[in-house]
């Protein structure tokens, strides 16, 4: 676990953007499906409270910090991530890096009609990517199965499920063993960022880890949720130092 740090229980990979990509291009040539998972502070707070979902984010085969507040954890417990790795920027990296070649992706999640635009985007901005399907995140539990098998007969090699925290990680997990596809990546409220129907922080923010403040400024009703990063900075400070650095 040298390469991994213990933040609350939750064993999140020291990687930046590029060394998350290249993973994941790996696991391309890998038998299996290889789950990817990327927890900010709220989300490894929930695991904190919760052993079963901390199970499922520990079962990943890789796990980034998307949000400073994982970073500055890291520093606290004296085993520093570089830098914040967010899925949306790691999605962006692989589709980069696939575009043009025989890998392709099915969208998954978001409301009625945002993975079609998605595709639209996505197409522009990467000549030559093979978006296999799409499929919105508004479905009943027993459409689940069928939504499995889609994806499987469109042989999509990456699965991006933005069906937003816990629920995508959990879903994932859950269908691990029916999921024909090499990679499957939660990444929350990406399909509508690519979709332009959701604006991300300006460069400025995200590069200062102020994306957090963005966001409140542009919702002020989020400030209760907000109120979550304090909290877990103090857990953290006060208990993290109880979780072993080496498994």
């Amino acid at each position: 676990m040298k390469d991994k740090v213990n933040i609350l229980g939750v064993w999140v990979d020291m990687v930046n953007i590029p060394r998350a990509a290249e993973k994941i291009m790996q696991f391309f040539n890998e038998e299996g499906l290889h789950k990817v998972y990327t927890p900010n502070s709220e989300i490894i707070m929930a695991a904190y409270k919760n052993n079963e979902f901390r199970d499922v984010l520990n079962n990943a085969e890789l796990l980034t910090a998307d949000g400073i507040g994982v970073v500055y954890a890291s520093k606290i417990l004296g085993k520093p991530i570089a830098e914040r790795a967010a899925g949306y920027d790691i999605a962006c990296e692989v589709l980069e890096r696939i575009k043009g070649t025989s890998h392709s992706v099915f969208l998954f999640g978001g409301k009625p009609g945002v993975a079609e635009i998605a595709e639209e985007k996505l197409k522009e901005r990467y000549p030559g990517l093979v978006i296999a399907g799409k499929r919105n995140g508004y479905f009943k539990p027993e459409d689940e199965e069928d939504i499995v098998n889609e994806i499987n007969t469109t042989g999509a090699d990456l699965v991006f499920v933005c069906l937003g925290a816990p629920k995508q990680e959990l879903w994932i997990d859950k269908y691990k063993d029916k999921l024909t596809a090499k990679v499957a990546m939660g990444i929350g409220g990406s399909l509508d960022v690519f979709a332009g129907t959701a604006l991300r922080a300006p460069e400025f923010y995200c590069k200062h880890g102020l994306e957090w403040f963005y966001r409140l400024m542009k919702q002020p009703s989020r400030a209760g949720r907000m109120l979550a990063l304090p909290k877990f900075g103090l857990t953290v400070l006060f208990k993290g130092r109880k979780f072993k650095q080496e498994d």
